[in-house]
């Protein structure tokens, strides 16, 4: 239940906004916040349910008690099936009802507000272009393909070299390589486009190229600096880097 009373939405964009952050905010508890989330679901306690709170932040609470509820809520019981079965897959179906619930509570606000054909049609299409919180999560997205295909030279060298600066920390899927022919232009598209699909396993945001990232040696999933408290400087002494997933994963074996 939200606590921190947040300024109600009224349009496509402050709706998308608000679908913005309670995003991030449950993508940071499945991420980087994993070990605290996992803690809180003690399924010695009553019913639970994971919420995602606008200004990106994220808890761990029991449901409303009003019926019915000011907004649509998440899939009740969370914790009861934490310890029933894989971490992966408990983390894998908590993505998948909590991608339900963003959309519910996105298309309530434009129930409740009015929108029209055009604008739900619009709030949708704003919806679909960023990947759910099941793909970040699972790796769904091309993500993982991308990054097995590695550019010119060693792979290790290239993983170590592309945490120094912003053009070199370019994901592995991103092809750099030298001017095509003409009769080539295809092949530049094709590259574009997975440059376009490089996300990062954090935020779920895309690739840019004035941003510093790193590569989990683990799982060799991508991430900005800033999203898992990286610098370049501080990557200079990395020789292996684990991401905080993979970190608390190996701490808990």
């Amino acid at each position: 239940m939200e606590g921190i009373p947040h300024p109600i939405p009224r349009t496509v964009e402050e709706v998308f906004n608000d679908f913005k952050g309670r995003r991030a905010g449950l993508i940071k508890a499945l991420t980087q916040d994993v070990e605290k989330f996992y803690q809180q679901c003690d399924p010695e306690k009553e019913n639970l349910c994971l919420y995602g709170l606008p200004n990106e932040t994220w808890e761990v609470n029991l449901p409303v008690e009003e019926v019915p509820p000011e907004l649509p809520e998440p899939a009740l019981g969370i914790n009861f099936a934490r310890d029933g079965m894989q971490e992966k897959d408990w983390l894998s179906l908590v993505a998948v009802h909590s991608d339900s619930w963003l959309l519910s509570v996105a298309f309530y606000f434009g129930a409740r507000f009015g929108f029209g054909k055009s604008e739900r049609k619009r709030l949708f299409q704003m919806i679909n272009d960023v990947p759910t919180v099941f793909e970040v999560v699972t790796g769904a997205v091309k993500q993982a393909k991308e990054q097995s295909a590695t550019p010119h030279n060693n792979s290790s060298k290239n993983k170590s070299n592309a945490r120094m600066t912003c053009r070199d920390s370019m994901p592995k899927g991103v092809k750099v390589s030298a001017p095509k022919d003409e009769d080539e232009s295809g092949e530049e598209e094709e590259e574009e486009d997975e440059q376009g699909a490089a996300l990062c396993g954090a935020c779920g945001d895309n690739y840019a190229t004035d941003e510093f990232w790193i590569c989990c040696d683990i799982c060799e999933r991508w991430f900005h600096g800033k999203c898992v408290k990286i610098t370049p400087a501080k990557a200079e002494h990395i020789k292996h880097y684990k991401c905080p997933s993979c970190s608390n994963k190996r701490a808990r074996v």
